[in-house]
């Protein structure tokens, strides 16, 4: 059994990086990371609180669509090429399906996310030219343009070679040396001195993202769900819908809670997304305690968990020949 879900979740992880609207979103998401310092200067406050908030809110958006096209490229596509039956007359239970396209998805969306991650510390890294007397963080710059450049000749060298698809080589390769390139930064400050005490990461930061690819998987889990029953165009309304709904759900059902029904059901059933939005803490230059992201893990996890077990019971009704 685990051997037919591991199987699925690889083949559904492959496909779905090969796919070139997976790397159309990140490289626009990439794009909106290099604008960001320039977007963010025009301000009457402090222009590197604006640009954490683009940065977030670019990653979180970036997630989102990957986690939406992917889970409906994984499930629904297959459901309407009638692709499915190969797998399911192996015979592969349904359940284990399900489950092994939602890991899937999760773990595009991970490697999508991770790359995200490392381009919105880097640009927080490098900051805002607030004065004429700042200057660029040419260790970023150069980290930057390093990556970029080796990605794309290594991804062209292998698409020539060994004619390995382009797009996916360059999100693994830009991944790999995106890794690299973050301890790099660490380590080094920009003065290009050994100096990991003032290297421009901060921890809070990272929560940040942290948070984010817990809602990311929140999120793919129901674009799971819905594909189960409906087509691409569905699922994708659905999620951006629901999406929406939850980044607002403590002003729409929050404060009707203690009154009425319906927004007490409707608090328990739309996920809350502002949970894992902590870019106002941010702002503000509050502390996030490491606990917060145990307990919004947990709350992901147990969502994601019940948003599965129907999409499977859904999908277990479902005719697919």
């Amino acid at each position: 059994m685990l051997n037919k879900l591991a199987a699925i979740a690889r083949n559904t992880f492959v496909e779905t990086i090969r796919q070139p609207v997976y790397a159309v979103i990140i490289g626009i998401a990439l794009l909106l990371f290099l604008l960001s310092p320039s977007l963010s200067m025009y301000t009457f406050d402090d222009d590197n609180k604006l640009l954490r908030e683009l940065g977030l809110s670019t990653l979180f958006l970036m997630s989102l669509f990957v986690a939406i096209f992917s889970a409906s490229g994984a499930v629904a596509v297959e459901l309407e090429n009638k692709t499915i039956l190969t797998v399911l007359t192996k015979p592969v239970q349904r359940p284990i399906f399900m489950v092994g396209k939602f890991l899937g998805v999760a773990a595009a969306v991970g490697i999508a996310h991770y790359v995200g991650t490392i381009a919105l510390l880097m640009t927080i890294r490098h900051g805002v030219l607030e004065t004429a007397a700042d200057t660029h963080d040419w260790t970023v710059v150069g980290a930057a343009i390093a990556i970029v450049a080796i990605t794309l000749l290594l991804s062209t060298f292998f698409n020539y070679t060994y004619d390995w698809k382009f797009t996916s080589t360059a999100v693994i390769v830009l991944a790999v040396l995106a890794t690299f390139g973050i301890v790099f930064l660490a380590l080094i400050d920009r003065n290009w001195q050994f100096n990991p005490a003032e290297n421009g990461i901060h921890t809070l930061d990272v929560y940040g993202a942290t948070l984010l690819f817990l809602a990311a998987v929140v999120i793919a889990a129901l674009a799971v769900a819905i594909s189960a029953r409906f087509n691409t165009v569905v699922t994708l309304s659905a999620c951006i819908g629901l999406f929406l709904l939850g980044l607002t759900s403590d002003y729409v059902f929050g404060r009707f809670a203690e009154i009425h029904l319906w927004a007490r059901i409707g608090r328990a059933l739309v996920p809350n997304l502002q949970v894992f939005w902590i870019s106002d803490a941010i702002y503000e230059g509050s502390t996030v305690p490491a606990k917060y992201i145990l307990v919004g893990g947990v709350y992901a996890i147990c969502y994601a968990g019940g948003i599965l077990a129907l999409a499977v019971a859904l999908f277990q009704r479902r005719q697919v020949g």
